[in-house]
């Protein structure tokens, strides 16, 4: 599909942001919209929308809550959910409720674009909901690409881990992979490589 316009709801601007990227790295044609709650995304009417991507925790009305609204204000566009919460019955109950698939957002980019483009294509396959357990792929996860913009930014892990709401472990072994993934011993390292591969302005 050319020039896919895609909805973000997730009440976290800097997740939004991580996402984004990954999207345009693959899909650099598409039209990113943007919503940090159900009622602003509802209030907010793009011409043309060709996917939602769907958080569960947001502000005021939840994900799973929300489906419903959103499928009655877009019927024929598909929803997925991307989540951190992914318990088989939450997974079940939102493709009970609607949505055309679930992500975890710890996967990999490359596997969330491809759970986007499976969504673009059509019914979603049957195997999609298994997203959750896919294959190791070598990219950051939208999650690392918010972790990865603190570190330009010159934040300590501990600020990290406030900002982000994470814990420090949590926040320290991102910190590691992305070393890892840049081939780099050092955060200014990972910077520097990441500023060169233009991951980061």
């Amino acid at each position: 599909m050319s020039t896919p316009h895609v909805l973000l709801i997730d009440d976290h601007a800097m997740f939004r942001s991580g996402l984004k990227l990954v999207i345009l790295s693959a899909m650099a044609e598409a039209v990113i919209h943007e919503a940090g709650s159900l009622q602003e995304a509802v209030d907010a009417t793009p011409d043309r929308l060709d996917v939602v991507l769907l958080d569960i925790h947001l502000r005021g009305l939840s994900g799973l809550e929300g489906l419903v609204l959103l499928k009655r204000k877009w019927p024929e566009v598909p929803v997925l959910m991307v989540s951190s919460q992914t318990e088989p019955e939450t997974v079940r109950l939102a493709l009970a409720r609607g949505a055309a698939g679930f992500v975890s957002k710890a996967e990999t980019a490359d596997h969330i674009v491809q759970a986007i483009c499976k969504v673009l294509q059509g019914p979603p396959a049957e195997g999609l909901p298994s997203a959750i357990h896919p294959p190791p792929a070598r990219s950051l996860t939208p999650r690392q690409c918010e972790v990865l913009d603190l570190l330009n930014q010159g934040l300590s892990n501990k600020l990290m881990a406030r900002r982000l709401a994470l814990s420090d472990n949590t926040v320290r072994r991102h910190v590691q992979d992305i070393l890892e993934f840049f081939d780099v011993g050092s955060r200014a390292e990972a910077v520097a490589a990441a500023r060169q591969q233009r991951l980061i302005g």
